[in-house]
């Protein structure tokens, strides 16, 4: 491998379809896609005992450094969820919906030290349209927004994470506006690039790699402190302005740093959302050739 994932992804599993219905979903209600896909990963049955004896020791060996479970929703999730949890070793990362304070306490017994409540959508009209009412599901822009505070409650500031989707027809500087209004929480955020699935409800293009760079670059400033939304200018939704001298944007631009993969510690998710001529996130640092491709693309 070119670069190994750190962390050992899984799901739940189920003979079925998830009870939620996001659009850009493979694993929907409604989907006549394949139910092994999430964006470009494959996510294949295997037994569970097996899975679980040869990741603990892949975790005891240093192989992966944290183990992320990532749910839909179906009856019996939730048992299946904290049988995993129970059974695994090391540090784990869990993806699901919002839920009761005292589920999350006992996640959080159990070894949990992440919880990500994926908001996806960057607006109350993206979210309700790709994965709320309008999309016939059952999730509500206040219920996920109550969801992160109270898990945040629970957790504590900086344990807490969400997955925002670029290329769902928001602007950018309506990214900059959540991303802030999250790290003012105590929510860190993860981006991903649409990637458009055969047979689900979603029929958008992928985002062009100018447009997420930008992103990209927005995110890490505002995530690090060295700048923030107030100090940014935009025309039209575009950005114009980062907020910080010119010199010190290119020196951090040729870091490589704002354009690796965001997450949970240890979260570097190899082609996750890429084709190998589209990197969007970069597993490890850009190299010399990459950098000049991504300022290229920030110029477009």
């Amino acid at each position: 491998l070119e670069c190994a994932p750190r962390t050992a992804y899984l799901q739940t599993y189920y003979n079925g379809r998830c009870m939620a219905n996001c659009r850009f979903c493979a694993q929907a209600r409604n989907s006549n896609a394949k139910i092994d896909r999430i964006a470009r990963g494959l996510y294949l049955p295997y037994n569970t005992d097996l899975v679980v004896e040869r990741l603990n020791k892949a975790m005891d060996n240093g192989i992966f450094k944290r183990i992320c479970i990532q749910t839909i929703i179906y009856d019996g999730m939730l048992n299946d969820l904290f049988w995993l949890v129970g059974n695994l070793d090391g540090k784990i990362s869990v993806s699901l919906p919002p839920q009761r304070r005292e589920i999350l306490e006992e996640l959080k017994d159990e070894g949990v030290d992440k919880i990500v409540i994926p908001l996806d959508g960057v607006t109350e009209e993206i979210f309700d349209e790709i994965k709320g009412k309008k999309a016939g599901s059952p999730y509500r822009w206040e219920k996920h927004w109550s969801g992160l505070k109270k898990a945040v409650e629970v957790f504590g500031k900086g344990n807490v994470g969400t997955h925002l989707i670029v290329g769902l027809g928001e602007t950018q500087e309506e990214f900059a506006i959540i991303i802030q209004k999250l790290h003012d929480l105590g929510i860190y955020s993860a981006l991903f690039a649409y990637t458009p699935i055969p047979e689900t409800n979603l029929n958008k293009e992928a985002p062009t790699l100018g447009f997420y760079r930008k992103i990209q670059l927005i995110h890490y400033l505002i995530s690090e402190d060295i700048s923030n939304y107030n100090r940014m200018e935009f025309e039209d939704g575009g950005i114009v302005e980062f907020g910080i001298e010119r010199e010190f944007l290119e020196e951090i631009i040729n870091s490589g740093e704002p354009f690796t993969t965001k997450g949970c510690p240890d979260c570097n998710r190899p082609f996750a959302t890429e084709r190998v001529n589209l990197p969007y996130n970069f597993p490890r640092k850009p190299d010399k050739n990459e950098l000049k491709k991504i300022m290229n693309e920030l110029n477009e």
